[in-house]
């Protein structure tokens, strides 16, 4: 097993004080938001196995088998197949969607054979993959995900009591689900910039005012007001407003599947996702917004939000989701109990929340291993069998194959 050194990517909308808080490092004053371990090729984990310090694309590039497991190379190709962070979100991220396989794989050959740059901020296909993704709370966290069912969002525009919104509310009344969705979105993306400013002013009011005085929908109101003071004029706060807000609490998470329009608001999370950068965004961003290709992406489809929380197996905490190239757990370790076994012919990454976590070999009881600390992680390679102990929690990213 190997100690992991991660990067923490210091992204306008992070947190200046979560991440030093469950490092216990100083807060620097900038701001935090995510910490990456892995081996994409954007910021590598790195590995010491006493010849210094060396990437973890690297060590897995050289020996995948040896590294990765026969069923994960056969599955998902010489690769780790997932992206563990931290995610530490101070303020709202973009109103965001991914493609499926298919849809990643037809738009990043198009791309290339356009020679769209893979550096230009209208490219929208990094790659030819998926990008699912799972987001465990450790804090209360506040986000947005999937449409809400169009009766449901009219209420909540017709009761902002701004005329301009009026338009929307009929469509979302009097036409079936799918296309009142689609349409209105599109109408808000689309919209002439002044115009839509104005709109978007006159609803974050109101929506302040709203939030101020209670009722059913105070809570929702007020995320919305909070989108539009961190981006005054945005189309993406009205698109937002068609959305599901949800705040989860401590150990509960959301999975987000290909074509769901989803935006994280606040809070400190435990990440996994797959190896991509595809994203495709509706708005809350001053970076490029391609609306037609969005149109291909997203589902129209109306539901909850869909809180997952986990379900016990013989002691571990799993968090299922539909897909293979990752599969998340949590520990919940106590003082005294006997070591938990742990083996895989897949490859692992396990990272410590809270308390102090050891890990040693399972045959090897005197074995040095490691101790975790909050914040610190550790890569395991498949097939190695350790033992897990301690008086902490214990998140657990490896592969379904």
């Amino acid at each position: 097993m190997d100690r992991l050194a991660n990067t923490v990517r210091p992204y306008a909308w992070g947190s200046t004080t979560a991440l030093p808080e469950l490092l216990g490092t100083t807060p620097t004053g900038e701001p935090q938001a995510e910490m990456w371990m892995g081996a994409h090729p954007g910021a590598p984990s790195r590995i010491d196995r006493g010849a210094g310090p060396v990437s973890l694309a690297e060590v897995i590039d050289a020996a995948p088998e040896a590294e990765l497991g026969a069923d994960a190379v056969r599955a998902f190709g010489p690769r780790l197949p997932f992206l563990l962070k931290l995610l530490a979100a101070g303020s709202p991220l973009s109103l965001q969607v991914h493609p499926d396989r298919a849809q990643a794989e037809e738009g990043f050959a198009d791309e290339e054979r356009r020679g769209v740059p893979i550096g230009a901020g209208h490219r929208n296909y990094k790659d030819a993959n998926h990008k699912p993704e799972l987001i465990v709370a450790l804090t209360p966290f506040d986000g947005l995900c999937g449409f809400r069912h169009p009766d449901r969002a009219a209420d909540l525009l017709e009761g902002l009591g701004v005329d301009d919104l009026k338009p929307y509310v009929d469509i979302l009344r009097a036409t079936p689900e799918e296309d009142a969705l689609r349409e209105v979105l599109t109408a808000v993306l689309s919209a002439e910039h002044h115009a839509i400013a104005g709109t978007v002013e006159r609803t974050a009011v109101a929506a302040d005012q709203l939030a101020a005085k209670g009722g059913p929908h105070a809570d929702a109101y007020a995320a919305y007001a909070v989108l539009a003071h961190h981006y005054p004029g945005d189309p993406g706060v009205l698109a937002a407003m068609l959305l599901n807000h949800v705040r989860l609490q401590p150990g509960e998470a959301l999975f987000l599947g290909a074509g769901i329009p989803h935006a994280y608001l606040s809070g400190l999370g435990v990440e996994l996702m797959a190896n991509s950068d595809n994203v495709l965004r509706c708005g809350l961003t001053p970076k490029h917004v391609d609306v037609p290709e969005l149109l291909k992406v997203v589902r129209f489809e109306a539901g909850d939000a869909g809180v997952l929380r986990p379900e016990d197996v013989d002691g571990e905490e799993v968090y299922e989701t539909p897909i293979d190239e990752f599969r998340l757990s949590r520990f919940a370790l106590a003082p005294g109990a006997a070591p938990h076994p742990l083996a895989s012919r897949t490859p692992q990454i396990l990272l410590c929340t809270a308390g102090t976590v050891q890990l040693r070999a399972a045959d090897e009881e005197s074995a040095a291993g490691l101790t975790l600390a909050p914040g610190e992680s550790a890569f395991v390679p498949a097939g190695e069998r350790i033992a897990l102990s301690g008086d902490g929690t214990l998140f657990r990213a490896t592969v379904v194959a």
